[in-house]
């Protein structure tokens, strides 16, 4: 299989690349595609997603529904992990403790940043999220518990 992070340089080069990686993502775990996520940088250690907010990842009151925003919270820190994990492991998320900051009003950047060296060693691994709005305010985060192991 091809790696992800070279796929994410290919695309990268080209004209409206970020949405064509973007796409294939959404192919490959087709959930992720109900909130449209453009990746806007991916690297080792590092992932910024963008989510426009638009109607259909709205919640009765007009702002960015919060299962939305775990599944921008979750797509980061797994694409992270998956671009930053040595190829030797693998990874699965355990589990996700999220924190309301703000009502989230406009189109969403989540940002994930880790130490790789954190993903060498086996076992549970805290990944942390935070989702902002366009005005730089902090309206979500998201600590997500990933399992890695050695790969079988």
């Amino acid at each position: 299989m091809p790696n992800v992070l070279d796929i994410y340089n290919r695309c990268s080069r080209l004209p409206m690349g970020q949405m064509i990686f973007s796409r294939l993502v959404c192919f490959n775990a087709p959930y992720f595609g109900s909130i449209r996520p453009r990746f806007q940088e991916l690297t080792v250690g590092r992932c910024r997603i963008r989510m426009k907010k638009r109607r259909a990842v709205t919640n009765h009151i007009g702002s960015v529904h919060a299962i939305a925003m775990c599944n921008l919270a979750e797509l980061a820190a797994g694409t992270m992990v998956e671009v930053s994990l040595p190829k030797t492991m693998r990874w699965i998320p355990k589990g996700m403790t999220v924190a309301y900051e703000a009502i989230a009003r406009t189109d969403l950047t989540a940002v994930c940043d880790i130490d790789p060296a954190r993903l060498h060693t086996p076992g549970e691994c805290p990944i942390r999220v935070i989702v902002k709005d366009t005005a730089g305010l902090t309206v979500f985060t998201a600590d997500i518990s990933m399992y890695l192991s050695a790969k079988k």
